[in-house]
């Protein structure tokens, strides 16, 4: 009897990819970005092992919102002292953190575990179109052929 093969944590390839956010909608992004972060885009997906590539997402700053979030999508935070609830609309984020906005966004879809973390930390978003990390040579993906 034969079984699937598991990827092992030491023989994992890691490649390095660039996302430009220009125009794309922020869902759409960020569950493209989630995808290759998780690895769930390649053959030797295991659940238990971080099989992902690492992600390099540019103009953050220039992506789309769709129907009324801007003004409607709440994101919350609490400092645990009374009255301590701090509120923020997703296009005030946008406006003046557009990198915090896309890291909530993906944070959200990965696993709420050490490997989620792990995988998250493989994320690199920057407002403008230039970033650090041309040494890796990363390859230029079109973030909307991944399913």
């Amino acid at each position: 009897m034969r079984t699937t093969p598991l990827a092992k944590p030491g023989e994992i390839e890691r490649k390095w990819y660039v996302i430009d956010a220009t125009d794309l909608v922020l869902g759409r992004l960020s569950v493209a970005a989630a995808t290759i972060l998780r690895g769930k885009n390649k053959p030797q997906f295991t659940p238990n092992v971080d099989t992902g590539d690492n992600v390099i997402i540019i103009n953050a700053s220039k992506l789309k919102l769709t129907g009324k979030k801007a003004t409607d999508k709440l994101y919350q935070h609490h400092s645990d002292h009374p009255g301590g609830l701090k509120t923020r609309t997703a296009g005030d984020l946008l406006a003046n953190n557009p990198v915090r906005l896309v890291e909530l966004s993906i944070k959200g879809m990965l696993p709420k575990n050490t490997l989620g973390r792990q995988q998250f930390s493989k994320l690199h978003v920057y407002a403008g179109a230039d970033h650090e990390h041309q040494a890796q040579k990363p390859e230029i993906l079109d973030a909307s052929t991944i399913k």
